[in-house]
């Protein structure tokens, strides 16, 4: 059985017939359930069905063109079991695969959330970073992967590609605020922690200016940089729009965002103005990588669903 949504909709008693005629014609549905006068706050009908993820974009696009997210409600939630013959059906009737398919709301929902600048949001993008400016002057490359899976930055990232593909000038803008300031405050804490840990012996210029065979890279940009950072933002997007999520931790650890802003805040509390601004060239290529490839990506997935309901 692949992926399921249940939707429960509150919708204006003069819309419920309207509401009822668009998910009887969205292919992929089935379990319509209508309770007449059922709610109470809003006022007005309770509508249930379920739907195969593949058909759920189409639906929910449906739904908010009638207004039924303005005058009345509307929740979905993924079903992790349907025994039913009648969903088997409807999976099958419905265009693509349910693991492929792209819920817009969903992942303007989830970037919205994501790219919001918060203590929290900070607090994991510092300490990441603390944690990388601890792996570059050791050359530690097992602290380098920790800091990467720790950094929050591929959230606004993601939002910044909904934002282009889906025109949101508002998402863009969080998100864009999100990731500058949250790596700006990140590099001056950072070269705070740094000039802390010289002072108490821990940290010391040698060691960073060193032969560092397993950190050394990180203010070297080169084209493999952008390409890895192209790659890896394709797998970032594809985790996030797919019901098969679990590829993004092996993202989060690809690309050296978090280290180099860790060796650039590093190498700026010594003065080391060329290790800086490498770490720095290293950062934004990383990025413009990241964000290119996952724009694109949408774009690709969104011309791919488009071509797939005009079949149907």
């Amino acid at each position: 059985m692949g992926a399921m949504l249940h939707l429960r909709l509150i919708t204006p008693a003069d819309s419920t017939d309207e509401v009822v005629l668009l998910i009887e014609k969205t292919v992929g549905t089935t379990h319509l359930v209508v309770l007449p006068g059922a709610a109470r706050d809003p006022a007005g009908d309770v509508v249930m069905c379920d739907v195969a993820r593949e058909a759920g974009d189409e639906l929910l696009a449906g739904l908010r063109e009638l207004g039924i997210d303005t005058t009345g409600s509307i929740a979905v939630e993924s079903i992790d079991l349907s025994l039913s013959e009648r969903a088997d059906k409807a999976e099958a009737d419905a265009p693509g695969e349910g693991a492929d398919a792209v819920l817009w709301e969903q992942l303007s929902d989830a970037t919205h959330e994501e790219s919001t600048l918060s203590v929290t949001y900070l607090a994991f993008l510092t300490l990441a970073t603390m944690i990388a400016a601890c792996g570059v002057v050791l050359d530690n490359a097992i602290l380098i992967v920790g800091a990467m899976a720790v950094g929050p930055e591929f959230g606004p990232l993601a939002g910044i590609c909904t934002a282009i593909v889906q025109r949101g000038p508002r998402l863009a803008l969080r998100s864009l605020i999100a990731l500058l300031v949250g790596f700006a405050a990140a590099m001056a804490i950072t070269v705070a922690f740094s000039l802390f840990m010289d002072a108490v012996g821990l940290f010391t210029e040698a060691r960073l200016e060193g032969d560092r065979p397993n950190t050394g890279f990180i203010y070297a940009p080169d084209w493999f940089s952008f390409v890895v950072a192209v790659l890896a933002g394709i797998a970032g997007t594809l985790s996030l729009t797919s019901a098969k999520s679990g590829a993004l931790v092996g993202v989060a650890i690809s690309v050296t965002t978090v280290p180099a802003a860790a060796n650039a805040a590093v190498a700026l509390s010594y003065g080391d103005t060329s290790q800086t601004w490498g770490s720095t060239q290293q950062l934004l290529l990383n990025l413009l990588g990241i964000i290119v490839a996952g724009t694109a990506t949408l774009l690709a997935q969104k011309w791919f669903w488009t071509k797939q309901r005009q079949r149907v």
